[in-house]
């Protein structure tokens, strides 16, 4: 397994200044966002598609630190019925990445509307009452389907072998289980993005899930999450409240070190080991308290002594 960090990770910086921090730091590569939920920094994405020596230039800037691009991340709601921004800037991530050879985008699912007049995105979170059914018969089957079967092949026809889908709060995949409804109907290319903070926050075991996804697992995003017991217990996790109030929510994000102990990284690490993992740990800054470098370093240091070693990786 190799580490890298996710570019927003060191947004507040200029390219150069994004690239320096990350091989400070002693990563192997970046895996950067183009659009979305991302202002995008550190990327013209329609300058790298219309210029190849621009193209040339950009990869030049990471291999002369020693770094490598191993993944464009393309997060956002690309099924928003109002807006059609984000469907876009995947697609251009799709096409980018199958022009600088990268062979991974990250993304999420993406989240339609509860039917065909609606112009707000809608998180079905219970069957109890007939209408969610029938909310996500159409999402799935009238939407997510049809969008994905494009993106898919839109993703073949420019070389990239693997969509990493984040299971993520308030998009259609946000579990394993909605992982696997949309990756049966599309197929393998479409893999599943780890990310233990959003596992966390909506009461799953992130160990436990790396059993279930197996050979399906394609990236890591390396985040945590600190429960608050006294208000999760009365409130359950489900939590809309300012993500800064941390005394009043059920959870926040946090650093590898902090929310969960580098004891609990060195057997998630483990579990990596296990199932024959051996892609990259993509690190990602949301801490509400430590300033960027500060939360990278720990996360670092933490991912650093989790890691087992080559011969966790070997096989006789």
């Amino acid at each position: 397994m190799k580490l890298g960090t996710l570019s927003d990770s060191l947004q507040h910086l200029p390219f150069d200044q994004m690239l320096d921090a990350a091989a400070g730091l002693g990563l192997a590569g970046v895996e950067v966002n183009t659009g979305g939920w991302s202002t995008a920094p550190h990327i013209d994405v329609a300058k790298l598609l219309s210029d190849a020596r621009a193209r040339h230039d950009y990869l030049r800037a990471f291999a002369a630190r020693g770094l490598e691009i191993y993944a464009l991340n393309a997060a956002g709601n690309a099924l928003n019925p109002s807006v059609r921004d984000d469907a876009d800037t995947l697609a251009d991530a799709i096409r980018l990445a199958g022009a600088l050879e990268v062979d991974m985008v990250v993304t999420t699912s993406g989240l339609p509307a509860a039917n065909a007049t609606d112009t707000a995105p809608n998180w079905i979170t219970s069957s109890v009452s007939p209408e969610n059914s029938a909310a996500l018969r159409y999402q799935w089957e009238d939407v997510l389907y049809p969008f994905w079967t494009g993106m898919a092949a839109l993703a073949r026809e420019n070389g990239v072998s693997k969509i990493a889908v984040t299971m993520h709060a308030a998009q259609c995949v946000h579990n394993v289980l909605t992982f696997h409804d949309l990756r049966l109907a599309i197929g393998p290319q479409l893999g599943a993005n780890l990310d233990p903070a959003q596992m966390l926050l909506m009461g799953a075991d992130p160990i436990s899930v790396i059993d279930v996804l197996g050979d399906a697992l394609f990236c890591v995003h390396v985040t945590d999450a600190t429960i608050n017991p006294t208000v999760a217990a009365t409130n359950s996790l489900i939590d809309t409240g300012c993500l800064t109030d941390m005394s009043a929510r059920a959870w926040t994000y946090s650093t590898p070190g902090y929310g969960h102990p580098p004891e609990w990284w060195a057997r998630f690490a483990y579990r990596l080991c296990q199932n024959e993992y051996d892609g990259w740990l993509s690190l990602v800054y949301q801490d509400p308290v430590l300033c960027p470098k500060s939360a990278l370093e720990k996360s670092t240091a933490v991912m650093r002594e989790a890691l087992p070693g080559e011969l966790c990786l070997s096989r006789p």
